[in-house]
Order: C-alpha cells, then sequence, then structure tokens
C-alpha cells in the first residue's frame, strides 16, 4: 500500500517476514503478552473514560483493542498485515464489540477520518519504518490525535552507546530459546536486529518532540533494548 508515488515505500514489504506468516500470527498472543490490563489501567489515569477515542496503530492480533474498546467510545484498529487482521477480526466479531473499526493501512497510509482522537496507542510496530519514514509517520500521528491527547508508544530501541552495541544484541539475542512456539527464539531476535530499523533513543526521541509532542515519561528497560513513552500533543 502506498500513497501513489514511485518513492512512497510500501509499508507491507517492510511489515516484517513473521508478521506475514500464518503460523507465527496463529502463536502470536503466546508469545508475546501485552499487558493490555496494565496498559489500559494506565491511560485511564491519563484521562481515557467512555467519551474516547482511540487509533491502535500496529494493532496486531487486538490485544490492547479488545481491551480498550471495553472502557471507550470507540477504537479504530490499524494494520497493514492481512494475516493480523484477518485474526483481529476474527476476535472482535467473537468478542460482539460494535465499536471497533478495523483498518488495514500503516504509518505511513492511515488516513484518519472524523474528530481528532483522544489517544494514539502503537507497541512494537514502528520499528518497521527506517528512520526518515520513521519522523515522517510521527508526524502524522501529530495529525490524527488532538491537541492535549496522548501518544502512548513501545518498541526495540537501543538505549546504550553504538560502542556498546555488539555486547548489548548479543546479550538480548542470548536470552531467546531454540523454539519459536512459546517464545522468542534466539534466530527471531537476530532476526530482528539484523533486518528491522530499531532505533536508538536519543535519535528517536528528537523526532517525537519534533513531530509536535511532549515527552512526559520515558521508561528503558535494564539491558537497554526496550523504550516505552508517554507523550502529549502541543
Amino acid at each position: 500500500m502506498t500513497k501513489g508515488y514511485g518513492w512512497w515505500p510500501d509499508e507491507i514489504t517492510s511489515v516484517g517476514r513473521e508478521n506475514l506468516d500464518a503460523d507465527h500470527v496463529s502463536r502470536y498472543d503466546v508469545k508475546e503478552n501485552a499487558h493490555a490490563t496494565e496498559e489500559l489501567r494506565l491511560l485511564k489515569e491519563l484521562g481515557l473514560n467512555g467519551h474516547s477515542e482511540v487509533v491502535d496503530i500496529g494493532a496486531g492480533t487486538g490485544q490492547f483493542t479488545l481491551a480498550a474498546a471495553s472502557a471507550c467510545a470507540r477504537v479504530i484498529a490499524v494494520d497493514i498485515s492481512p494475516v493480523m487482521l484477518a485474526a483481529l477480526k476474527a476476535k472482535v466479531s467473537a468478542s460482539g464489540l460494535s465499536n471497533v473499526e478495523v483498518v488495514q493501512a500503516g504509518f505511513l497510509t492511515y488516513e484518519h477520518r472524523g474528530r481528532q482522537a483522544d489517544f494514539v496507542y502503537s507497541r512494537y510496530a514502528l520499528h518497521h519504518l527506517p528512520d526518515f519514514w520513521k519522523a515522517v509517520a510521527l508526524q502524522r500521528l501529530r495529525q490524527v490525535v488532538r491537541p492535549g491527547g496522548v501518544l502512548r508508544l513501545w518498541d526495540v530501541v537501543y538505549n546504550f552507546d553504538p560502542s556498546d552495541a555488539e555486547d548489548r544484541l548479543e546479550q538480548w539475542c542470548a536470552t531467546g530459546g531454540h523454539e519459536v512456539e512459546g517464545d522468542w527464539s534466539r534466530a527471531e531476535l537476530e532476526e530482528h536486529v539484523r533486518d528491522e530499523h530499531s532505533t536508538f533513543t536519543w535519535l528517536l526521541e528528537p523526532m517525537i518532540e519534533r513531530s509536535g509532542f511532549e515527552i512526559k515519561d520515558a521508561v528503558y528497560s535494564g539491558g537497554g533494548v526496550f523504550a516505552s513513552y508517554i507523550a502529549r500533543a502541543v
């Protein structure tokens, strides 16, 4: 999916091999706990209520989407992968929730309609884009959310100096197992480092703020591999 320019990237080609793999998607919820209950509690503390509209971009199998839909007026669940979307739609149908809209799009192609959202949520998705396009994506997200609204962003983001990369990344990859069924394997973590576009905190954070957000909170994992942000649109 592109915007029609020859130079505009087709996000489906960079979504990650595994996210187009039906076997991977079928076991995703076993491998990855999105901590949706805790995330929903946090967003409620930040003002989410029964009148709120949420855009969940890179929604995947919809762990957070379904939790949020139980507590707000509307959730727009956006994902570029048709395989992920099929799993998400099946969950929404089974849940009986009527306030979830599912959209096939990515950071660079999602077109928001109606009033600006109160919250934009994204977990482990932005790293699919190279840094130039991350900056474009973040500016587009700023247009989606109202002034004062919240961007909640999680991702694999490196919080260390490049000189430490070999040691830090090897330590992370060593936490992976041998099997792919129930957890993340070493091979999958290596594939992420090699083929995805995770960046450094000291590159991503200026992008966030230059896009029209003010970072209110940043949490980094002890190993320097994960980061989560709360940012307000200004």
